[in-house]
């Protein structure tokens, strides 16, 4: 689908064969006590091909009255960015309101928020998380013999009886119309946990179904159980606390999805990421957007495409991510507001770890081809802390940070602390490019190591840059070390 040459070869070759047959694998024909927030997955005897024209609907059974429609003539959204001068950002912060959820029910996908441009009909759009400005999606994804259709979001309710129809043009073959039976009711509204399980056998089939569920401030920690499985989904929420996405083994809780900044991209008159509280990004695999105490716990986070792409986008106060896995490319992690990350394990391109923190990064695993950090925090808040962690070069020899000018632009406070670091593949200087006055920042290292154990060799370390001691930086060490130094009280508790 993302390569017209070959897709064009295989058109040909399908077009000679016979026709092959397709079988239902979730839900089957006339299944009943299926979740809302399911996918229609198809599976053939043969790779099928996926049409650019037809139809695929979804009708209300009982009724008639069509639900859905997904239209194959429709692109999924743009293969190349938009050669625009930057636009600015928000003069006042983003407003995240309380109250109803927008839906693809209730509002039209596209609908722009805070003054932003609409960004028009030329690609699928859906509504996700609440964010009606939406998301560019792909209505069908085939992996090798199966197809799996994605309805848009929060259209299929409890307790009904469904039809699904599928144009010839969508496979290139007839596909015999199903019908399914959606479960009478959710899980409880005081529920305290709730399951999501990628074959439909628990309360939720997706992880965004899961969130777009629970409460957005439960008086008590909510907890989403994620079982193992491959959950290929762009997940936003927004606006949220006091909820944990817990995954049942970090290595087999797969969340991806093929997103970047070219597919998903910021308004053409306001930029994102730069501001608190300014223009969501749209860009990311799996992004919790201005949110409190929210846990991610043993999962993999994963954005699939290049360019500026994080597998994690994660803004607010008082946030855990832990024993976790977060592959991306440019900006593979941004992190936004107190964010405490033991045990994580961070693979990127270059600018690997994003963000204003402050965050403070405990027994982590952190591999980049190109330089590791591009630090952006202010003066009121620290930046990006490591106590006890890895930096390896993915390939060649790589810096552990840069601070280039941005758009006219520095951020002298920028700060990165390492503390007892493992380093491998980090270039002599040891920090990149560093413009303006370097005085406010924080470069800093405390006793970094090879990866055989014995001392770095710190001497053409940049001259912005500074090697602790134990003799002058005692007190330093000792409170960098300290997460609630760091993040703030919060982390007593």
């Amino acid at each position: 689908m993302m390569i017209p040459r070959l897709l064009c070869t295989l058109v040909l070759i399908a077009a000679a064969a016979p026709a092959v047959a397709a079988t239902v694998l979730l839900p089957a024909n006339d299944a009943r006590q299926v979740n809302p927030d399911t996918h229609l997955v198809l599976r053939f005897d043969q790779p099928p091909v996926l049409g650019n024209s037809g139809l695929i609907r979804i009708y209300d059974a009982a009724s008639g009255r069509l639900v859905d429609t997904l239209d194959l003539s429709i692109p999924a959204g743009p293969t190349e960015r938009t050669k625009l001068p930057a636009p600015p950002y928000l003069s006042t912060p983003y407003a995240y309101a309380d109250g109803q959820r927008a839906t693809n029910a209730n509002t039209r996908a596209g609908t722009p928020s805070a003054g932003a441009e609409p960004g028009g009909d030329k690609y699928q759009l859906t509504i996700i998380g609440g964010f009606t400005d939406g998301f560019h999606f792909h209505p069908v994804i085939v992996h090798d013999k199966t197809a799996t259709i994605y309805p848009h979001n929060n259209l299929l309710e409890y307790g009904k009886r469904y039809r699904v129809q599928i144009d010839d043009a969508v496979f290139g073959r007839t596909v015999k119309p199903w019908q399914f039976s959606t479960r009478p009711r959710g899980p409880a509204a005081s529920a305290e946990r709730v399951i999501v399980s990628a074959d439909g056998k628990a309360d939720f089939s997706t992880v965004q179904g899961a969130l777009d569920y629970v409460p957005d401030h439960p008086a008590k920690r909510v907890t989403i159980f994620v079982r193992n499985g491959d959950y290929e989904e762009i997940v936003y929420f927004r606006n949220k606390s006091n909820i944990t996405v817990q995954g049942e083994t970090r290595d087999k809780v797969r969340i991806h999805y093929a997103n970047n900044e070219v597919f998903n991209p910021h308004p053409a008159n306001i930029s994102t990421n730069e501001q608190p509280g300014t223009f969501p990004s749209r860009r990311a695999a799996f992004a919790a957007d201005n949110v409190k105490a929210v846990h991610l716990r043993s999962l993999t986070l994963e954005t699939t495409l290049q360019g500026q792409a994080e597998g994690l986008l994660i803004s607010g106060s008082e946030n855990i991510v832990a024993n976790t896995t977060i592959i991306g490319s440019g900006d593979a992690l941004q992190v936004n507001g107190s964010t405490y990350l033991p045990d994580v394990k961070v693979v990127g391109h270059g600018d690997t770890i994003l963000g204003r923190g402050p965050a403070f990064f405990e027994r982590c695993d952190i591999q980049s081809r190109n330089a590791f950090m591009w630090i952006r925090n202010p003066s009121t808040n620290h930046g990006n802390v490591f106590v006890d962690c890895r930096f390896t070069a993915i390939a060649g020899q790589t810096e552990l940070a840069r601070l280039p000018a941005n758009k006219g632009k520095n951020y002298p406070y920028a700060e990165a602390v390492l503390i007892n670091a493992t380093l491998s593949g980090i270039s002599p200087a040891g920090w990149g490019q560093i413009d303006g006055d370097a005085s406010n920042v924080h470069f800093w290292e405390f006793n970094s190591r090879n990866a055989d154990g014995t001392p770095a060799d710190t001497s053409q370390r940049n001259p912005a840059a500074r090697q602790l001691t134990m003799e002058k930086d005692a007190e330093a060490i000792r409170n960098y070390s300290n997460p609630a130094w760091v993040l703030g009280d919060w982390m007593k508790q």
